[in-house]
């Protein structure tokens, strides 16, 4: 086994790896065939899981999209990136979020060389110094606010999709950028929007230059919308939400599909990262196109919980690591966090990792080269404080629906022995209680 001391050296006297980081949006951990879903249809991302590395404890940061993306680009909480909530979508384009001369994954990798391309869903702040090209990317397609219709490329609010039931859609405005310069694409829905677009800028680069893309899917968000094809893939007799839901994941699938294969036509399929994560859970949010019922197309398999929850289903996400050659396959039962994508992609590049940062390098870990750190995680959204160490995870005021907080409840669960926290432990373990408790209260960020 190598030391850390000569991967590092080793890494250091190689090209630089290209780095892709897949996000996907509201995807739950139920939502993959790798991970049990047997109604799934995601052979591509299942294939990856074989091949690569699957993340059995794997977190988002946040249980909702603007912070846990804040912290995969940044390393850091999202308290301390400034992005503790969901940022608003306005037509104005001025919304403040990510601050002027934030550390980012692409400044970092565009330092050292890297051409960089943000693709897909923005959401870190539409104002100009929180705007792709200002955190670090050479090229941004996609849009800035929290989703827009799969078609048109509009955000709108308070009514679901056009023409369905409920109240009209409202504050609506068109939202599909190339760099700084609006843009009008032909119909197509936006998930083969957004995968053509990364297939092109990996054809662009040219032999030797190194680039990191950020592939930010919008699906499966809503406003629901699948292709006609991806839908004839499920049954009619399956549950219209769940049937919708798994047909927009199936998009994304064939787009992840089409990329892998450009990388392997390009001969660069051994010199390219591949990371991919979910952004939170699965959601159950009521919207006017559902009949004003919770909505039920996603899964967070056995888990607890769903999207603005600190129960895990919030924010135990699928998540995968791939470089073929070089990683080995397997899965991972390490507890992770977004934060730690940018000190470990870094990390495996043969890169430093910045200063001021929160988030580990898992690196020398993946290598084998290091154990598996032992350290304590926290969550803060919305009234609700989480706090994780080892196998035991305390939750104050959790969310059981997202109509309203349920403010003075205390949990305490063992999830190794329970990770669907079925069971409150608080009064059994009171000495474990106590000591989760006073790591949240000295939590600082």
């Amino acid at each position: 086994m190598l030391t850390r001391r000569q991967l590092l050296a080793a890494l250091a006297a190689s090209p630089r790896p290209n780095v892709i980081v897949i996000l996907t949006d509201d995807q739950g951990y139920g939502d993959l065939g790798c991970y049990g879903a047997a109604d799934a249809r995601t052979p591509h991302l299942d294939r990856w899981a074989a091949e690569g590395i699957r993340f059995t404890d794997w977190h988002a940061n946040s249980p909702v999209c603007s912070p846990s993306r804040a912290s995969v680009l940044t390393g850091k909480y999202p308290q301390r990136t400034g992005i503790p909530q969901v940022l608003n979508s306005q037509p104005t384009f001025a919304v403040a979020g990510l601050r002027a001369g934030e550390v980012s994954l692409a400044r970092e990798l565009q330092k050292a060389g890297y051409k960089t391309a943000a693709v897909g869903k923005w959401h870190l702040g539409s104002a100009a110094a929180s705007r792709p090209k200002a955190q670090g990317f050479d090229e941004f397609y996609g849009f800035y606010s929290g989703w827009v219709d799969y078609y048109s490329h509009r955000y709108y609010t308070l009514g679901g999709n056009p023409g369905a039931s409920g109240p009209p859609p409202q504050n609506i405005f068109h939202d599909f950028w190339d760099g700084e310069q609006e843009i009008f694409p032909e119909p197509q829905h936006q998930t083969a929007l957004l995968g053509q677009r990364a297939v092109e800028f990996v054809r662009r680069q040219r032999a030797g230059q190194p680039f990191f893309l950020y592939l930010a899917f919008g699906a499966p968000h809503y406003p629901m919308m699948a292709p006609a094809d991806c839908m004839a893939r499920f049954p009619k007799t399956m549950d219209q939400d769940r049937r919708l839901h798994l047909a927009m994941i199936a998009g994304i699938d064939d787009q992840i599909g089409a990329l892998r294969a450009e990388l392997k036509k390009r001969g660069l399929a051994n010199n390219t990262i591949l990371y991919f994560q979910s952004d939170n859970g699965a959601t159950e949010e009521t919207r006017a196109d559902h009949a004003g019922r919770p909505y039920r197309g996603g899964s967070n398999g056995t888990l607890r919980g769903y999207k603005g929850t600190l129960f895990e289903g919030g924010h135990r996400v699928p998540a995968l690591l791939a470089w073929p050659g070089t990683l080995k396959p397997r899965v991972e039962s390490g507890a992770g966090m977004g934060m730690d994508v940018l000190p470990t992609l870094l990390g495996l590049a043969g890169l430093a990792k910045p200063a001021g940062i929160d988030g580990a390098d898992l690196s020398g870990a993946l290598q084998g080269a290091a154990k598996w750190p032992e350290r304590t995680l926290h969550w803060e959204y919305d009234r609700q404080r989480a706090v994780r160490h080892g196998d035991w995870k305390l939750t104050v005021n959790p969310r059981p629906s997202l109509m309203g907080p349920n403010e003075n409840i205390t949990w305490l669960a063992n999830l190794k022995d329970d990770p669907g926290e079925t069971r409150n432990l608080a009064t059994e373990r009171p000495e474990i209680l106590a000591e989760l408790q006073r790591q949240m209260q000295g939590w600082q960020w």
